[in-house]
């Protein structure tokens, strides 16, 4: 995401760097390419004014013009002006005083409501909140049943509702009452949605939310529609009183336009993104960490959260040992590519490097999640002596294993080559030795993917 964008700033930035002093002349010109590249970014025509004007008035003061490093200066102010127009800070989702706290999930038809309440739910859970799903779709009997098989599928309990329950209302109060009984701390409603905003579904909206009395409302948005989500959630905030903005497919939004304007024109923050299918690809929305992003300086943080989160301690201390001992198997190559596959999009996760010197490279590493399946595959096939000892794999022995795992001879050589090449890279890197020639850098290996 914000590729497009990202590349253009930073050309931008390189050019000012170029510079041997900042002038008033050459400060109008980055600013003109900034102006452009927001635009064909999709980013809303007043943010994008505001913007540029906010950062004009910041970077042409005197104390930038004769600063020691002015680039470096211009590059802060816009980063700074760039948090201020996301949001500033992370903006949280608030709780009841009394549990439970009720969440409606509200959106047009077909943003991905359903999913993203699937998405929101495991989220919770897995910090610490006990949450349950309702659908009060009355009209599509195939909306409440899609909700079903994702809360089975990620092992949150839906409230079904009673025979007699065919009203949005009652559903809304049965999973309130069922919510109390188990101890629940979370109600998240999957309310209905048209495929345009229409009176009839911002009444029936309205009452729901009078009835429920809310903590939050959170409007679903698609990426990929761009000014379009930006449009619909100012309908749908001054209709309805939205209390924040869940923005799905950001994974495949390449501009990053309606992420850009979305605070601006709402008044109301970004509080989670959806960056993949899988039902764990929902992030909290940290400004100062997306903009870090587009200006590629990277969202080590982030990238740290997820080792965290996926990575067992004594695994990866135990890996560290075998790297140094050079005593790294095949079945070690095997598990440290499954626990790759725990932290998401392997290309989601390379974009979390800083684009700068030998990480530049990284952004442009195509990932190939079947070619990951096919490693597992073939390792799996060998017998353990041989995992644990690649050098016993013979001719014969790499027929039987291209033959258990579905793929040919030369794949299976060209993962024991990959392997022996990762092997010394690992070690170079437990080392401190890893570089390249005159500090540019270059993958010593056709990684899998």
């Amino acid at each position: 995401m914000f590729d497009t964008l990202s590349d253009k700033l930073q050309r931008v930035f390189k050019n000012l760097r170029g510079e041997g002093k900042l002038t008033a002349e050459n400060m109008e010109a980055a600013l003109k390419e900034i102006r452009v590249a927001l635009l064909e970014a999709d980013v809303h025509f007043k943010v994008v004014k505001t913007f540029i004007e906010n950062v004009k008035q910041k970077a042409l003061g005197q104390e930038v013009l004769t600063a020691f490093s002015p680039a470096q200066q211009v590059t802060k102010i816009v980063k700074d002006e760039m948090i201020t127009m996301l949001g500033t800070h992370t903006s949280r989702l608030r709780t009841a005083n009394m549990p439970p706290t009720v969440v409606m999930i509200v959106g047009l038809q077909g943003s991905g409501k359903t999913t993203s309440t699937g998405k929101l739910a495991r989220y919770l859970s897995k910090n610490g909140h006990r949450p349950i799903v309702v659908s009060v779709d009355v009209y599509r009997p195939a909306a409440r049943k899609q909700l079903s098989v994702v809360a089975n599928e990620i092992g949150i309990p839906v409230y079904e509702g009673l025979p007699e329950e065919t009203k949005p209302a009652e559903l809304a109060r049965g999973a309130k009452r069922e919510a109390q009984q188990a101890g629940r701390d979370m109600i998240l409603v999957d309310t209905a949605g048209r495929l345009h905003i229409d009176d009839d579904l911002m009444t029936e909206l309205s009452q729901l939310k009078d009835q429920l009395q809310p903590t939050e409302i959170l409007f679903v948005a698609d990426a990929m529609t761009g000014q379009d989500a930006v449009k619909s959630a100012a309908e749908f905030h001054s209709r309805l009183g939205i209390t924040g903005v869940i923005l799905t497919k950001m994974d495949g939004d390449a501009r990053g336009g309606a992420a850009l304007s979305i605070r601006q024109i709402t008044g109301q923050p970004l509080k989670f993104v959806g960056t993949g299918e899988k039902f764990d690809a929902l992030e909290a929305f940290h400004p100062d960490r997306v903009a870090s992003r587009i200006l590629g300086m990277g969202d080590v943080l982030g990238f740290i959260e997820k080792m965290e989160e996926n990575i067992d301690r004594k695994s990866a201390e135990e890996m560290q040992r075998k790297l140094i001992t050079d005593d790294f198997t095949l079945e070690d190559f095997r598990d440290q590519l499954k626990q790759l596959r725990k932290l998401g999009p392997l290309e989601s996760l390379l974009g979390m490097m800083p684009q700068v010197g030998m990480l530049k490279e990284l952004k442009n590493v195509k990932v190939d999640e079947k070619e990951i399946t096919r490693v597992v595959a073939i390792v799996d096939s060998m017998t353990p002596r041989e995992r644990a000892n690649h050098m016993l794999i013979n001719g014969s022995r790499r027929r039987r294993i291209a033959k258990g795992s579905g793929t040919s001879v030369q794949e299976v050589n060209s993962l024991l080559k990959q392997y022996g090449q990762t092997r010394k890279m690992m070690k170079s890197v437990s080392g401190g030795l890893l570089g390249g020639k005159k500090g540019k850098f270059k993958l010593p290996f056709q990684m899998p993917f």
